[in-house]
Formats: C-alpha cells, sequence, structure tokens
C-alpha cells in the first residue's frame, strides 16, 4: 500500500468516525423518547500524524460537516423548545389547587 493510499485510508476512517457521531445524533433527534437518554460523551479527536485532508474526501468532509452544523441547529431549537415547556409546566404547578366552589347535595 502506498503512502498515499495509507493517508487516504487514515482521513477516510477520521471521517467515517464523524459521520457516525452525527447518525447517532440524528437518530437521536428522529426519536423523541430517546432525547430523555443521555448520549455517550465522546469528543472525536483527530488522530495523531493525520496531515491534511486530501483533496478527493473534501466533498465528504463538507457533507459531514454541513450535516453536523444542521444537527446543531436542531439540537439548539429542540432545546430551545423544551425549556420553554418545561417553564410553562413549572408555573402551572406553582398554582393552588383548585377548591370546589360548591357541593352538590341532591344525590
Amino acid at each position: 500500500m502506498t503512502e498515499q493510499q495509507q493517508w487516504c485510508d487514515a482521513w477516510a476512517e477520521a471521517l467515517d468516525r464523524l459521520e457516525s457521531d452525527v447518525v447517532a445524533a440524528e437518530m437521536l433527534l428522529a426519536e423523541e423518547h430517546r432525547m430523555r437518554d443521555l448520549p455517550v460523551s465522546d469528543p472525536w479527536q483527530p488522530p495523531a500524524g493525520l496531515g491534511p485532508l486530501p483533496l478527493d474526501l473534501r466533498p465528504r468532509a463538507d457533507e459531514v460537516l454541513r450535516r453536523q452544523l444542521a444537527v446543531a441547529q436542531q439540537l439548539a431549537t429542540t432545546l430551545a423548545g423544551t425549556v420553554k415547556h418545561a417553564a410553562v409546566l413549572e408555573r402551572l404547578d406553582d398554582r393552588p389547587a383548585p377548591r370546589p366552589s360548591y357541593v352538590d347535595t341532591a344525590m
């Protein structure tokens, strides 16, 4: 295997990991019940000695970045909605329980 091919393979593997993280985030957004679960935090670190991105992998890297940004936007929007919803529920919980205004004694 040539050095060029090893370099390209190393970048392809790094992009595979990034893409896997994006797919996991997309799945969390798609499945509402899983949003309550905390995903395992494993921030991506580029492998040591990876070097610059090969030009033929640039379109794929751009697409992964575009998807990462879209997921980040969706997560922020979803989180903002959840915070608003929680605030409304908290205000509802603070109200005193309603008291009956009359008692039906006909029964």
